[in-house]
């Protein structure tokens, strides 16, 4: 079984900020960083997630 890496706080941020952003696909994406593109979305549902609590009280 392949083994589960575990990605810093700080990679999944510039991961999913980098989705939201738009500029590339998914599929680009998930090959630049080598990660699969169903994670990418999940990372990117959770920012949103956190940051909709955060963002409106600045």
């Amino acid at each position: 079984s392949k083994k589960r890496r575990n990605h810093s706080p700080e990679f999944k941020s510039k991961v999913a900020l980098a989705a939201i952003k738009g500029d590339k696909t998914l599929t680009e994406l998930s090959q630049q960083y080598g990660i699969n593109s169903n994670l990418i979305v999940k990372w990117k549902r959770q920012l949103i997630d956190q940051s909709s609590e955060v963002m409106w009280f600045n």
